[in-house]
């Protein structure tokens, strides 16, 4: 049974449409009548589910409007159509990863940013390493780690953000209501300098698709620069906490909402806009980094005059040049609703002078109702830093099939490929393989399964197409079965990291596959727009999550450490030969960064979905950082309070992870360790 929130009702005769708490939606039937007063209905329900119900709004929070017909919240019941619970995937024509028996440490021979022991914004690094030349802690003495000092958040929901560590102050943003924290590291027990509170709309809490989840600031010139649910960018002077300036760029009406960490480069404010399931037009904003004004804008879709494509855009493969492709490649006016959105990572590559940073879903799921490639959603753009150009862009999944986006971190190091070293970017991609591009053409090296896919047979190099397997797509009205990765891809959102020291990338990620059955759905303004019904559950092994060493000039698994929940933290690695990452029934580990051997673990409060961190402290000690505290998308059954015997709540995600109440609980935590 799915708990839903009724975000439509028009008149008596119209379809009401629900989503549950996470925000997935389908139809559940046709409003017969209402009464004003006792704000209830009578629903005539879905022809699937034909009977009468009766439904009271919940109060606690409701915004009843008759007149206007506003959102408002309800208890709504309506059966997953067509797909099994139980149904196991099917391991005929799976691919797997292949596994390095014998992997010799190949130390990294390329250039990497300077590092002074902070840690300024999430990815440590413009090329996204989130690796620390800190080295006191290591795999001798990592096991006597400490708890040098914590401190709550007073929030129940999702805490995905990275740390800040600049001029002995550490800097943390919370989920909804996206307080920004100064906690001073020279004192004892890091005491609270100062919190900023931005107020962001209440009612942008409705528009997020997978939780109220913030990804983190960035800092830069003595500014720190974090998003709002509610689509404001805000500067904040990092040393009093006094508000700079704040631009409005989204609008939580269209559905657009703000979850992602900005990147401050060349004096810009690069933001992106979060909403795919609720038929928003992605883009990719430039503020300028004094002042807030709007610099550039970079449509996902449209004519290519809004995608900023000009002479410059010298795409690799001939499926992605031709002029208005991100008009051509959809049904009339669908790319205006097409999603496409920019909420995951980007990197910057200074000497090219190019950001580089992937665009998400299309819209709707039902991938019936957008026949065509869909540009430029599910792929990366490479654009100028300075004016936004694009210069190049490569389709991951065209045409996506399983809400596979492409909002993933790119890596970027230089790498020995085929005997010659190339300007590459690692991506480890959620249709379930690892991507190693030319970052200077968009030009496909390699492509190797890190996880069990059954949806695609392959990447051709020659072409770069994606080779879809036929009888695993999607279609309305038949329920497929063993579709893996699953929706939320073989990894999400959750960063990896990558050691100049033993050359391997460290990737956190998921083991699932999914039932999915797609239906139709109307667009309506602000609400969601999904139109797919899925059940996830554990890939073969029967555990739900990784967390794997891997070799990308040669792409094999070199080790990997099975978890029974997906793996959803972010990671960091240390010239300590230490990687450190969490698991979503609170553990925080340490691993030796070699042989993956556990070294270390501490029981936090809450399942860990935040990124570690390590600084140098001002007493000259190495220390490490994350937030506790499950939600997102992946921990929706414990943030949520979801019915675990409903295994298509939050879009199918409950059904891999029905038993996670039992191993943890809701509550924001940060935990900083050092040894003693």
């Amino acid at each position: 049974m799915f708990r839903f929130q009724v975000v439509s009702v028009a008149r008596a005769g119209r379809k009401m449409l629900g989503i549950n708490q996470l925000g997935y939606t389908q139809t559940c039937g046709t409003l017969t009548s209402y009464n004003e007063g006792q704000t209830t209905f009578r629903l005539s329900a879905h022809p699937k589910n034909a009977r009468k119900m009766r439904h009271s709004v919940h109060s606690d929070y409701a915004l009843w409007n008759a007149r206007t017909l506003a959102a408002c919240l309800a208890l709504v019941f309506c059966p997953l159509i067509g797909l099994s619970a139980d149904s196991k995937s099917n391991t005929s024509g799976m691919l797997l990863p292949q596994t390095e028996s014998n992997y010799q440490l190949r130390p990294y021979q390329g250039k990497l940013e300077a590092d002074d022991g902070q840690w300024v914004r999430p990815a440590k690094d413009y090329a996204s390493t989130r690796y620390s030349t800190l080295d006191q802690i290591n795999p001798s003495n990592v096991q006597n780690l400490k708890l040098a000092f914590s401190f709550s958040t007073g929030l129940t929901r999702g805490h995905e953000a990275a740390p800040l560590v600049v001029n002995n102050t550490m800097y943390i943003v919370t989920p909804w209501p996206n307080k920004l924290y100064a906690l001073d590291l020279t004192k004892p027990g890091a005491p609270m300098k100062w919190v900023y509170q931005p107020m962001p709309t209440q009612a942008s809490q409705g528009v997020a698709c997978c939780d109220v989840v913030n990804r983190g600031a960035s800092y830069s010139g003595g500014k720190l620069y974090y998003n709002t649910l509610d689509d404001q960018t805000i500067c904040v002077d990092a040393n009093s906490g006094k508000e700079v300036w704040r631009t409005h760029v989204g609008d939580i009406n269209k559905g657009e909402s703000m979850t992602m960490a900005p990147l401050v480069a060349k004096g810009k404010v690069l933001v992106g806009v979060s909403g795919g399931e609720f038929g928003v037009r992605g883009w990719l904003k430039a503020l300028d980094a004094k002042t807030g004004k709007l610099a550039w804008t970079a449509y996902t879709a449209g004519p290519d005059k809004d995608v900023l494509i000009g002479p410059r855009f010298k795409p690799f493969y001939a499926q992605d040049r031709g002029q208005d492709l991100g008009v051509k490649s959809w049904p009339p006016d669908a790319w205006k609703i097409g999603g496409g959105g920019v909420w995951g990572w980007i990197s910057y590559d200074p000497d090219l002078n190019l950001i580089y940073y992937g665009t998400a879903n299309p819209g709707p799921w039902d991938a019936d109702a957008r026949p065509g490639d869909n540009k430029f959603t599910a792929g990366i753009f490479a654009r100028d830093a300075d004016t936004g150009e694009a210069i190049w862009y490569y389709q991951f999944s065209p045409h996506d099939l399983y809400d596979y986006d492409a909002v993933n971190e790119n890596i970027l190091l230089d790498l020995p490929i085929n005997g010659q070293t190339r300007k590459v970017l690692v991506r480890p991609e959620r249709n379930g393989y690892v991507y190693v591009l030319d970052r200077t053409t968009g030009e496909v090296l390699s492509a190797n399964p890190f996880a069990p896919i059954t949806t695609t047979r392959g990447v051709d190099l020659k072409t770069g197409l994606l080779q879809y397997v036929e009888e695993k797509r999607p279609t309305r009205g038949k329920a497929l079965r063993g579709l893996c990765p699953a929706a939320p891809g073989a990894k999400d959102w959750q960063p990896s990291a990558f050691s100049p020291k033993t050359g391997l990338l460290y990737i956190p990620h998921q083991h699932l596959c999914m039932d999915e059955e797609d239906v139709s759905v109307n667009y309506i303004a602000g609400t969601p727009y999904v139109g797919a019904n899925v059940v996830m559950y554990d890939a073969p092994g029967g555990y739900g999550g990784e967390f794997t060493a891997w070799d990308p000039v040669n792409g094999k698994v070199v080790w990997s450490i099975p978890d029974h929940f997906p793996v959803w933290s972010g990671t960091v690695a240390t010239a300590g030969n230490i990687v450190f990452y969490g698991t979503m029934d609170g553990w925080f580990r340490a691993v030796d960064a070699v042989t993956g051997k556990q070294l270390w673990q501490f029981k936090t409060g809450s399942g860990i979905i935040g990124q570690p961190i390590t600084y140098k402290g001002p007493d000259g000690k190495q220390y490490v950082a994350v937030l506790s505290g499950v939600g997102g998308w992946a921990g929706a059954i414990v943030a949520g309070g979801l019915d675990p015997r409903d295994k298509g709540a939050a879009l199918g995600f409950v059904g891999a992870t029905q038993d996670l109440p039992k191993y943890t609980n809701q509550g924001g935590m940060l935990y900083v360790f050092t040894l003693p």
